[in-house]
């Protein structure tokens, strides 16, 4: 695909996707709704982690504003139905571990977009912010879903409600994201974490993911019974066996992801 937003590239089993859009904080219109979507669902099928990052000084300022003529126009249901739902629904549902690279500022959609994966990795200088209720909305692209799930509801309802930003560290300390970094060490630190991951025992990746998800809704009965599938799953993976081997031998694994 010719992609016209974003950027695209896969090397070393690592597929990035940077929203190119920067002379409008790579805010989010349609065309890249629909391109992030492909993208993520192409590389979920040939690389062995995802990485998603902004071209310019922002992450996403949300959602393009202006990508209506007339905002009485707009079917708030419609898009977020058949553009923004698939877009998460490729992230969250990827096969592979996914990594935001949280290089900015991400408010409103661009926000929840960012908290979508597996892991996000912002530099300090980098903010999220719940920006809907300035506007008379509240929060969607899954923001409803995955705040409280991962920081509560004092705080979730807050973020909301006085749309105030949550600095990186804030985010980190709240259990929000994965980690905040200092910005001259940020590059550094994702790729380092995405190398990891494409060169790590990837169908123990895609297990933990779909146990942890899991999780959320099932019993005890039913969460361990699962853990006992997946567990036999990756047990008979060349992986487990080459983990087993090289921890004896005292060397590092290598893993080929099978």
């Amino acid at each position: 695909m010719d992609y016209q937003t974003i950027e695209v590239s896969l090397s070393n089993n690592i597929g990035t996707v940077f929203l190119n859009r920067p002379d409008k904080m790579n805010a989010l219109n349609s065309q890249m709704r629909a391109e992030i979507t492909s993208a993520v669902n192409e590389l979920g099928k040939k690389a062995r982690v995802v990485v998603i990052s902004g071209n310019g000084r922002a992450f996403c300022s949300g959602q393009d504003l202006g990508d209506r003529v007339n905002v009485a126009d707009i079917d708030l249901e419609r898009t977020l139905r058949d553009e923004y739902e698939p877009m998460l629904y490729a992230i969250m549902n990827c096969p592979v571990p996914t990594i935001t690279a949280l290089n900015g500022p991400a408010a409103g959609a661009g926000a929840n977009l960012a908290l979508a994966a597996d892991v996000v990795i912002a530099a300090k200088s980098s903010y999220l912010l719940q920006a809907f209720t300035r506007i008379g909305l509240i929060p969607d692209a899954g923001g409803t879903y995955i705040m409280p799930r991962t920081m509560g509801m004092a705080k979730s309802i807050g973020a909301s409600l006085f749309a105030e930003k949550i600095t990186a560290e804030q985010a980190d300390q709240w259990g929000l994201i994965w980690e905040a970094v200092e910005d001259d060490v940020f590059e550094q630190t994702w790729k380092a974490r995405a190398t990891h991951l494409a060169t790590g025992p990837s169908v123990a990746f895609a297990h933990v993911k779909e146990a942890m998800r899991a999780s959320m809704h099932n019993t005890l009965e039913d969460q361990l019974a699962l853990e006992a599938k997946l567990q036999s799953s990756c047990g008979k993976t060349r992986d487990f066996k080459e983990g087993v081997l090289a921890f004896l031998q005292k060397r590092p694994a290598e893993f080929e992801g099978r």
